[in-house]
This record gives C-alpha cells, sequence and structure tokens, in this order.
C-alpha cells in the first residue's frame, strides 16, 4: 500500500484493515481521505474482508467544510462537485466490493462519516458511538447516499426523523432501530469489530461477495429478479474450491477450510 496522508491502510493476514486518521479533526473526511479509501479499495486485491475505523475519539464527523482552494467542499457548485467527483464514487465503491465489509465505529458518525459507516454489511458500534445526519442544522440536505440508505435501513418515520430534526442516534438506539449489527463496550470495540472480519475473510468470500450484492439489489426489483440474480449468483459460487470443499465438509462431519476461490 502506498504512504497515504489522510488514512493508514494495513493489510493483516485476509483482512484489509483501513483507519480514517485525521484525529486532531475529529477525521472530517476532506477530498484527499475520500481520493485515498477509494485508491486503497482499489488496491484490496486478495484481501477477502475489509475493516474501517477512525483513528482517536471519532470515526469521522463528516466532510471537511474547511477544506479550501480549487477543491474546497463550501456551498454550492463547489459542494455538488465535491459529491459527484470525490465523495459518490466512493461510496459506489464501497457498495459494489465483492468482499464483505466491516466497521468499527467509535464516537461520531456524521454526515458522509455515517454514510460510510453504514455502508458497511456489520456495523459495530462502541457503546459511546452516535450517528447524526445534522444538515438541516446548516440549511444542508442529506448526502453521501443517506437518504436511499437509511430509508431502507430504518424505514420512512425514523429516517425522516433524524434527517430532519438532526439529532444524535446513539448506539444503543441505532441497534434497536435495526441500524446497526452489534453494540460492544467501547474498550472492546476494536477486538470484536477485527474477530467479526476475520470470521468473514476466512469463510467462502466469492459466494459472501455474490450475497452482499443480491441483498443490495434486493431492495430495488421484483421477486422474480431476485430469483433469477440467485440462480446467476449460485452458478457462480457453485463452481468455486470453496462449493466443493464446503460439501464434503459437511459429508465428512468436519469444519470447512475455505480459501476464499
Amino acid at each position: 500500500m502506498p504512504d497515504y496522508q489522510t488514512i493508514l491502510a494495513e493489510r493483516r493476514g485476509d483482512v484489509l484493515h483501513l483507519t480514517l486518521n485525521r484525529p486532531d479533526r475529529l477525521n472530517a473526511a476532506s477530498l484527499d481521505m475520500a481520493d485515498e479509501l477509494g485508491d486503497a479499495l482499489d488496491r484490496h486485491d486478495g484481501a477477502r474482508a475489509v475493516l474501517i475505523t477512525g483513528a482517536g475519539r471519532a470515526f469521522c464527523s463528516g466532510a471537511d467544510l474547511q477544506a479550501r482552494g480549487d477543491r474546497t467542499v463550501g456551498g454550492g457548485q463547489a459542494s455538488h462537485r465535491a459529491l459527484t467527483k470525490y465523495y459518490n464514487p466512493l461510496m459506489l465503491k464501497l457498495a459494489e466490493l465483492d468482499v464483505p465489509t466491516v466497521t468499527a465505529v467509535n464516537g461520531p458518525a456524521a454526515g458522509v462519516g455515517c454514510s460510510i459507516a453504514l455502508a458497511a454489511d456489520f456495523v459495530v458500534a462502541g457503546a459511546s458511538a452516535y450517528f447524526l445526519q445534522a444538515f438541516v442544522n446548516i440549511g444542508l440536505v442529506p448526502d453521501g447516499g443517506a437518504s436511499w440508505m437509511l430509508t431502507r435501513l430504518v424505514g420512512k418515520a425514523r429516517a425522516t426523523e433524524m434527517m430532519m430534526l438532526g439529532e444524535k442516534i446513539g448506539a444503543a438506539k441505532a441497534l434497536d432501530w435495526g441500524m446497526i449489527h452489534k453494540v460492544v463496550p467501547d474498550d472492546q470495540l476494536l477486538s470484536e469489530a477485527t474477530a467479526l472480519a476475520e470470521r468473514l475473510a476466512a469463510g467462502p468470500t466469492v459466494a459472501l461477495g455474490v450475497m452482499r450484492r443480491n441483498i443490495a439489489l434486493a431492495l430495488d426489483g421484483t421477486y422474480t429478479d431476485a430469483l433469477g440474480r440467485e440462480a446467476a449468483g449460485q452458478r457462480i459460487a457453485g463452481g468455486t474450491g470453496d462449493a466443493m470443499e464446503g460439501g464434503l465438509a459437511f459429508l465428512q462431519k468436519r469444519k470447512a477450510e475455505f480459501r476464499g476461490a
């Protein structure tokens, strides 16, 4: 991995660990950070799971509104450019990954940081974490896919509450709403999230990649569409060595040893 300026990227075994690394700014997502995250995701080749967290006391406080120069994320046309050229491509890369993803949410996950956190297949939050769509407080609208994502995760009424009132949703409430996977003590967050990422990385990751795509597409398609995608996905997964190993392990009454291919 390159020597990034705003993130840390490290391959540990089969898991790619990505850490948002601007702790002095609560990991505010600059355009450089969006670029670097996208580049790291492009280079995930060989990793069988991705884990994303934040350095220090925050996951991500949102887009860096203090960015300056011709790459500013300040209002109007510049905000539109920042979204279409930087943040939106990053969110699509997260959505289209062919391996499972986990986020370990420490402290605030606000604005586009909330979208990055919730884009994972499994969101593990520390007890003190919270999720925030604060755009209404500064006269802006949710972005980073939040209006699509939240409506599907928690329903219209709760998504409306979160976006139009702009209030913090604590980890416990987020779990109760079905927004996230798990809440753990703050001091256990990284170990719990890492164990989950390693478990996923040890699984049949071709099949897991097909699952994550089918789950996302099922929210928009018909029942007939879903049946067709499942059949196509089964053809892909069924042709892997992992499928053969899974069948043999079942017959031999032992734990399967998947290799991700």
